[in-house]
């Protein structure tokens, strides 16, 4: 019997440690440090693009959708995955860079490679009747550095990035019909 009560004295007692004062305390401690996040913030997710005149995002296995977000898991030698890939070098083209002919891990990355904005700016600019230039420095100054110095690589958010050509091309004002 007494081995029972210890039992569930431990149970109750890592219950509130682990289920109700961990959790508030990691909660607190991301809302001092990182804000933006811990609240939620639209940028953090990928979102579905598809029109010439706009960045395309990764591919995604969960078509951008966020309850269902995974990897296809599809492995090297799966004929899936072979075959989606084909298609995305049909569309591309055989010199698109590997993170827009092959989906991130949940499927909901808001970020390419830097190589990846480049190699879209022709398509866009012209889709916008734009300036190959401008556009160019618009990627370029939406290229985000290394997190924190020295982690990750290099990156650019698409929806951001999207976001501010919408805005540059209406005057400015775009970016707040957006956010309504």
């Amino acid at each position: 019997m007494k081995l029972l009560i210890q039992s569930i004295l431990l149970t109750v007692i890592f219950t509130i440690i682990t289920g109700i004062l961990y959790p508030l305390a990691i909660t607190g401690i991301a809302q001092v440090a990182f804000p933006r996040q811990a609240n939620g913030d639209v940028t953090l997710l990928a979102q579905k693009f598809t029109g010439d005149k706009y960045f395309w995002p990764r591919p995604s296995a969960c078509d951008y959708a966020t309850v269902p977000s995974g990897a296809s898991n599809l492995g090297p030698t799966s004929a899936a995955l072979q075959s989606n890939v084909a298609a995305r070098v049909a569309l591309l083209g055989t010199n698109a860079p590997a993170d827009m002919l092959y989906a991130s891990g949940s499927g909901l990355d808001p970020h390419i490679s830097p190589e990846a904005a480049r190699f879209q700016v022709k398509r866009v600019a012209a889709a916008r009747t734009a300036e190959v230039a401008k556009v160019s420095a618009l990627v370029e100054r939406f290229i985000e550095p290394l997190q924190w110095g020295f982690l990750g690589e290099p990156r650019v958010n698409v929806l951001k990035l999207n976001l501010a050509l919408d805005q540059q091309e209406s005057g400015g004002h775009h970016e707040d019909q957006a956010r309504h």
